[in-house]
């Protein structure tokens, strides 16, 4: 390979290094809080209770939520690459400010305030990624790409098995690591070439054949040009027969989060109440992260080999059959692990394979606000997962019932899937 060849092949890496970077950071900064709520909790630092816990758990995650519910028509409308930029600056600032919050009213604003700009990284990544990868196969590409926010959420876990009891330093850390990549960001962050060329049709007044990824191949037929012109934004995902696809990938977005968010918030308490070592109970969320990376790896591959929808669907049943094993008291530690470790293999990647089929499905005109608005509609599951479970953990029976019920909200994630038609076209037809 010559020099100039090399050159030009690590050129194009960057976007995808950096979006998963930019992920990385966002599972990293989402899960450090419930990593260290055991220790909040026990010690009562800043004057923590486990109602002010699940407090600045739900504030948080409604940032989250409305960061998700605005950035699409930004995204869509100024690029991927500004919005990815000024989200990772502005959560890495107000990560920061959280380590050195003196209160928990202080510590709650700032995480809301985080919270909002956690919310819009990630559908812009997946945006840009979903059209940096040319292959025309969403599920890898978004996979991969989601690996980073497990990868996050692992590191974080693993800290917090040795320093849980300094919660400064990991919110500390992960600020000032974000602060690091904003000028890698800037300086080799290109923007979208799908998003430039929409923007130039659009001058021109023409529109983008919105044609379905080849992986998808049968699931969605083509939209006209004139429908996709005149529907932009939030209207463009209710052309057609595109409204029950909206409807069924935003339900199966709602229960996919609330698992993911009601687990990685909850799972460290819920397994310490069962009885289980704190320590051990850290080493559940990083082993259900990893089974996480390791889930998304596989449905990635699977999904681009035989359809996103019927790998969702397989995968909302089997996380459905694993969140109810859990349930089951375990005497051996290893046994336990291995369960946790399947239980995340099937539970995060479902709800990231809803991604990589809106990714798959939607024109580059509204791709942003497709992916922003059922990241946001999710988000209202990430809200209320931490908040009922909270409340049972608060009432002392989160261990077994909230297994029982996030197997029951498994079940209701295929169930929504299972509703979006096979064939979809702008006319209805």
């Amino acid at each position: 390979m010559s020099a100039s060849t090399a050159a030009r092949a690590a050129t194009t890496r960057w976007p995808a290094v950096l979006c998963w970077l930019a992920v990385a950071l966002e599972g990293f900064d989402l899960v450090v809080l419930g990593a260290v709520i055991p220790e909040l909790i026990a010690t009562g630092a800043i004057g923590f209770t486990p109602e002010a816990a699940t407090l600045v758990a739900t504030m948080s995650l409604v940032g989250v939520g409305l960061g998700a519910a605005a950035v699409g028509p930004v995204v869509d409308r100024f690029g991927r690459r500004w919005s990815i930029i000024i989200c990772v600056l502005v959560f890495s600032i107000f990560t920061l400010l959280v380590a050195f919050a003196p209160n928990v009213a202080l510590f709650t604003i700032f995480r809301f305030i985080a919270g909002l700009a956690l919310g819009a990284v990630m559908p812009s990544c997946l945006a840009y990624i979903s059209e940096y990868n040319k292959s025309g196969k969403t599920g890898k590409a978004t996979t991969l790409t989601m690996t980073g926010y497990h990868a996050g959420a692992v590191a974080i876990s693993l800290l917090a098995v040795f320093y849980s009891h300094n919660w400064h330093l990991l919110f500390a850390a992960g600020g000032i690591v974000g602060l690091l990549m904003v000028p890698l960001l800037w300086w080799k962050l290109p923007e979208s070439q799908a998003f430039l060329d929409a923007q130039a049709a659009k001058a021109a007044g023409q529109a983008e054949i919105g044609a379905p990824a080849k992986a998808e191949a049968g699931a969605v037929d083509a939209v006209t040009n004139t429908e996709v012109a005149e529907k932009t934004g939030l209207a463009g995902l209710f052309v057609g027969r595109f409204a029950l696809v909206t409807i069924g990938v935003w339900a199966a977005s709602f229960m996919g989060l609330l698992l993911v968010y009601g687990l990685n918030t909850w799972l460290p308490k819920i397994m310490a109440d069962a009885g289980y070592e704190v320590s051990d109970s850290l080493v559940m969320l990083f082993v259900l992260n990893v089974g996480a990376v390791v889930g998304l790896i596989l449905a990635g591959w699977l999904a681009d080999k035989h359809g996103t929808k019927p790998i969702v669907l397989m995968w909302f049943i089997l996380a459905a059959v694993f969140l109810a094993a859990l349930s089951i008291p375990m005497t051996s530690q290893v046994l336990l692990n291995i369960a946790v470790f399947i239980t995340g293999v099937f539970v995060f990647s479902a709800q990231v394979l809803v991604y990589a089929f809106v990714s798959a499905i939607y024109p580059a005109q509204v791709r942003g606000s497709a992916l922003g608005m059922a990241s946001a509609v999710g988000r209202l599951g990430a809200i209320l997962g931490p908040f009922i479970t909270g409340t049972l953990v608060t009432a002392g029976i989160a261990y077994p019932w909230g297994f029982y019920l996030f197997a029951v909200v498994a079940v209701l994630g295929f169930a929504a899937m299972a509703i979006v038609p096979k064939a979809v076209s702008a006319a209805g037809r």
